[in-house]
């Protein structure tokens, strides 16, 4: 069975990256703001971890933060860093990120692609948000039947595996998982566990299971499709805000990445934030 997504080649582009924020979260209010201690005792905000996370990506023509939250505005412009105003009807940081960009537009910022960072990512490296924007330049565009978004998946190592099924089996959701064709474009993405693997396949069940990270590179066109488009079915049961795109017919190129040397958590809940300044701290970060 392969797990050999499309390579990317390589090709330049104007990309800034946007991370969406909203300070009204039902599992965690304020998320954007909770504080997270790096490896030598610096107490910095979540939002300006992320932001920290993508202004490490070189190349990059900008880096804002998409929010409606007066709260969040004030502590981005405390560490120095630009917000573009959104409205608080967007639905998901899609949305935002389409918003975002047409501000950005009207405002002089021209870019050929952007990059939507995931706010409660802040451990999200510099390679795969390149590797993305690479792998996102180098698609025809939509109209002669390329992509244009484009998001990252990890192969599996058997312990990520481990942890998932035992998530699965628990009944709590553990990671989002995607399967493509061999043409690296996204057939789905689910809070379940996808492909199905049978007994008999399961000493090797992670070779054949791919992570989705919450990390996307778009063109203008598709995140006006998308917009245009509206929620459906699927995205409302699954919690899924990528899988309009599949819905609507868009495309959508999934870049598969090897394992990183460190669990890349997101922050979901309070109970996440022992594990991520535990990552901070393992890797240096202050």
């Amino acid at each position: 069975m392969s797990t050999s997504f499309a390579p990317a080649r390589f090709a330049p582009a104007r990309f800034a990256i946007v991370i969406p924020a909203r300070f009204a979260s039902t599992r965690f209010p304020g998320k954007p703001l909770a504080p997270l201690t790096g490896a030598h005792g610096t107490v910095r905000p979540l939002v300006e971890r992320s932001w920290l996370a993508a202004q490490a990506v070189p190349g990059c023509a900008g880096v804002w933060i998409a929010t409606d939250d007066t709260r969040i505005v004030d502590a981005v412009h405390g560490f120095g860093g630009q917000v573009v105003m959104t409205s608080p009807d967007c639905r998901n940081g899609t949305e935002r990120c389409a918003e975002a960009w047409a501000t950005l537009r009207a405002q002089g910022t021209e870019i050929d692609i952007m990059v939507n960072l995931q706010g409660d990512a802040p451990l999200t490296p510099a390679h795969i948000v390149e590797g993305l924007v690479t792998a996102m330049a180098a698609e025809p565009p939509m109209t002669e039947g390329g992509c244009g978004m484009a998001t990252a998946a990890l192969r599996c190592t058997a312990s990520t595996w481990a942890h998932l099924k035992a998530d699965a089996d628990a009944g709590r959701v553990g990671g989002t998982t995607v399967v493509a064709d061999r043409h690296g474009r996204a057939l789905y993405f689910s809070k379940q566990l996808i492909p199905y693997i049978p007994a008999a396949a399961q000493a090797h069940a992670h070779e054949a299971i791919h992570l989705h990270l919450g990390l996307y590179a778009y063109r203008a066109e598709a995140l006006a499709a998308y917009a245009q488009a509206g929620p459906c079915a699927l995205e409302d049961l699954e919690g899924l805000e990528q899988l309009r795109f599949l819905d609507a017919g868009l495309p959508v190129r999934v870049v598969g990445f090897d394992p990183l040397a460190w669990d890349c958590i997101e922050l979901n809940n309070p109970g996440d934030r022992p594990a991520i300044e535990a990552a901070l701290a393992a890797r240096g970060i202050d």
